[in-house]
């Protein structure tokens, strides 16, 4: 009996289901469209997805409303579906005729405006969308110090269903950085960290910068930047808590900057897990890697040469199809680290897509790439493309993202970037004890979009002006390989202490590539015509040399960095050496100069370098080289001594030498001035010489030179200074000592 009642019941629910459905569905016999003016009925059938003969639901009502009000095209839309028959009765947008943009004079402002949008002329007007737009304006107003930037639309109705959309923007001042701050726990100095970030603050003769002015993606590159130099100095847990704008007045403001470094953290035990069919003696030269590193500083740019190294090692052994990760374990200060390497399926790369480089030539792009199209994918080769296109160093932000593609065994890499302003002016100047210096450029890192960098300046000094400009393709062909042309003309006036001055004008062309792992190559030819002037004030040996000169050299140099960071380096060391061989010349000098600097922390937060600098200059003919050619000791490696004043002499005149050789010792001292936030104080030792008189061995002179001192180094409110006392140690009796010296350097 029971069972009879289940079986009736379902039959009575199956009936009331079927009958459900038909009541709410019917046959679509025949699609009319009402008020459509500019859309055809095919294109609105189309968007509505609906066909004959389709049955039609109350759901398939919606979302037929849904689908066409996603295409942004109506106004309004009514449905009705009666006798079989459905009718679209709509009101289309209005199409927007032109949009103009009032209140901004300066066409890159009013690019970065118009890019903002994502409404078009032409396309049609939606007062929702509107509001978006309104607020993206505002917002990419604000990224560029406009904090006060007030805007009106106004909407224009024209005959024919058209509008002109008017975006009237008032900018209002921009807002300037008055002061930055460091607060919490940052360990390091305000000096220190503001040498760091791209922010600075607002001097009224900063007429060029762009930095001085509220920006929040710029306030996002410091907070990054901060990160990164905490990381690289143990602070592994730091955090930037904050970042926020301070009111000072109407237009300025003091950006604050909540740092909260913590402990310093170590490298404990570092592991690599390998999967159990690869051969571990592959690898002896990642565990060896490891015992140096065990129980060092933790540093991310040690994580970035082990996953480097691991890399190099998987690709070299062509192993496809891997992924490398990181398991971290923290415990109290020591930092466990194991380094996973896991085969995963093998898949194939369908297809690249490059998208966003609306100025940028897709093969500037596509030439970092290590993976291509019918490629095995690879997670290792995929993440160093995406670093190798954010290592050009012209986009704002470079995302990769991986699909699946059309079938179980491939990928799709879609890779986007977004463009940024590549060009850059800059002007700057000195000034101090040795003389007054100023310096202005131009630079565009991506010409054309092209990838082709540009580089143009001209510097003058109390005795010297030069100018150059410089064009350089940093991937030449896709070769890694960087070719460069430079033109260059310059005057040195050293006719009131040395009775003579030199013109020089050419050019140099070359190539620059890292032959191996931190090893970089130069090789090139200069060419370069040469006129040398003297007066009665001149020895009979430099007047004897009054002429004009063609010198053709070819220039080899090499360069080994193994610096942990280029700017602000506290571990490694940098060798450098270069050549120049005489092709064509008159004296056919040979010229040498080889460099070495060796960084570390003696103690903690303490910066130590010790450098080693040598420099020859001989002619292979066994004659005199020339004025131009003689060697003096660089300011920067004999403190406690005038510039240019030590060494051989002709009567009255400090001639230079045929050789120089520089030892010198600088470390900073953090317990003196210690709560003061803007100074460094330093103590260094210099020894140097020069000596060597091709023309007249009589005038030789090799005593050595020598020097101790202080320094103290002040970030002021102007810029950068510099004072530094010395008393010498060694010197000539006809050296010119001096013991104090300052220089001050600032930005335009």
């Amino acid at each position: 009996m029971l069972k009879k009642v289940i079986n009736l019941s379902s039959l009575i629910f199956i009936f009331f289901f079927i009958f459900l459905n038909s009541s709410h569905s019917q046959i679509v016999k025949k699609i009319e469209v009402i008020g459509n003016e500019r859309i055809p009925l095919q294109t609105i059938v189309m968007f509505s997805d609906i066909n004959l003969n389709d049955d039609l639901s109350d759901s398939d009502i919606n979302n037929i409303i849904k689908n066409l009000y996603e295409t942004n095209f109506f106004k309004n839309i009514e449905i009705t579906f009666k006798e079989n028959i459905l009718k679209i009765k709509v009101k289309e947008n209005p199409i927007i005729f032109d949009i103009v943009i009032k209140g901004i004079k300066a066409q890159k402002l009013k690019d970065l405006v118009s890019n903002s949008l994502t409404i078009r002329e032409k396309s049609s007007f939606n007062e929702i969308l509107l509001i978006n737009e309104k607020e993206k304006i505002l917002l990419s107003l604000k990224n560029q110090g406009y904090l006060f930037a007030k805007l009106d639309i106004l909407v224009e109705e024209l005959e024919g269903n058209k509008i002109n959309l008017v975006f009237d923007i008032n900018l209002g001042k921009k807002a300037k950085i008055k002061k930055i701050s460091f607060v919490g726990n940052k360990i390091f100095k305000d000096q220190k960290l503001s040498r760091i970030i791209i922010s600075e603050e607002y001097k009224f003769w900063k007429f060029l910068s762009g930095k001085k002015y509220l920006n929040q993606n710029v306030i996002k590159l410091d907070e990054q930047l901060l990160k990164n130099f905490y990381l690289n100095r143990g602070y592994y847990n730091a955090s930037i808590n904050s970042s926020f704008a301070k009111k000072f007045s109407d237009d300025s403001f003091e950006l604050i900057y909540n740092i909260d470094a913590k402990n310093k953290v170590y490298f404990g035990e570092l592991k690599l897990d390998l999967p159990q069919d690869y051969d571990i003696n592959n690898f002896t030269t990642i565990n060896n890697l490891f015992n140096d590193i065990e129980g060092t500083t933790y540093s991310l740019n040690k994580i970035k040469d082990i996953l480097d190294d691991i890399d190099n090692i998987v690709l070299t052994e062509q192993f496809e199809s891997i992924n490398a990760s990181v398991e971290e374990d923290l415990i109290e200060n020591k930092l466990n680290l194991k380094f996973i390497i896991s085969e995963t399926d093998k898949k194939f790369v369908e297809r690249i897509n490059v998208l966003g480089n609306n100025v940028t030539v897709e093969t500037v792009i596509r030439n970092q790439l290590l993976i291509d199209e019918g490629d095995p994918f690879n997670d290792i080769l995929t993440t160093k493309s995406t670093n190798n296109i954010k290592s050009l160093n012209l986009f704002k932000s470079v995302n990769t993202e991986i699909i699946d593609g059309s079938t179980p065994d491939s990928k799709i890499i879609n890779i986007t970037v977004e463009e940024k302003p590549t060009g850059e002016i800059m002007a700057g100047a000195g000034f101090g004890t040795s003389g007054s210096t100023f310096m202005a450029g131009i630079k565009e890192n991506n010409f054309l979009g092209k990838g082709i960098s540009l580089d143009s300046n001209i510097n003058l000094s109390t005795e010297s002006i030069k100018g150059l400009f410089t064009i350089e393709n940093k991937n030449y062909k896709n070769s890694d390989k960087s070719i460069f042309f430079t033109i260059e003309a310059s005057e040195t006036d050293r006719l009131t202490d040395s009775g003579y001055k030199f013109n020089k004008t050419g050019f140099e062309v070359g190539s620059r590539f890292e032959y191996f792992d931190d090893f970089f190559l130069r090789i090139g030819t200069s060419n370069y015509y040469e006129r040398i002037d003297t007066d009665n004030t001149a020895s009979a040996r430099q007047q004897a040399q009054e002429g004009d000169y063609i010198d053709s050299f070819l220039q080899v140099g090499g360069t080994y960095d193994k610096r942990n960071q280029r700017y602000q380096t506290t571990d490694g060391f940098l060798s450098s050496y270069k050549l120049d061989l005489p092709l064509i010349s008159d004296t056919y000098s040979l010229l040498n100069s080889y460099r070495y600097v060796f960084y570390t922390e003696l103690f903690e937060n303490n910066i130590s370098s010790f450098s080693l600098s040598l420099k020859s200059a001989h002619s292979l003919k066994d004659e005199d080289i020339k004025l131009s050619e003689r060697i003096r000791i660089p300011q920067s490696l004999l403190r406690g001594f005038e510039f240019g004043k030590v060494g051989p002499k002709d009567g009255d005149d400090f001639i230079g030498g045929n050789y120089m050789s520089a030892l010198n010792f600088t470390t900073t001292i953090p317990q003196i001035l210690e709560n003061s936030q803007n100074t460094d104080f330093l103590f260094f030792m210099d020894i140097a010489n020069v000596w060597g008189v091709d023309y007249d061995k009589a005038l030789d002179d090799n005593k050595v030179k020598s020097s101790i001192g202080i320094a103290l180094d002040w970030f002021s409110p102007v810029g950068p200074m510099n004072f530094s006392l010395a008393q010498p140690i060694t010197k000539s009796s006809s050296d010119v000592t001096e013991s104090f010296r300052f220089n001050l350097g600032t930005t335009f």
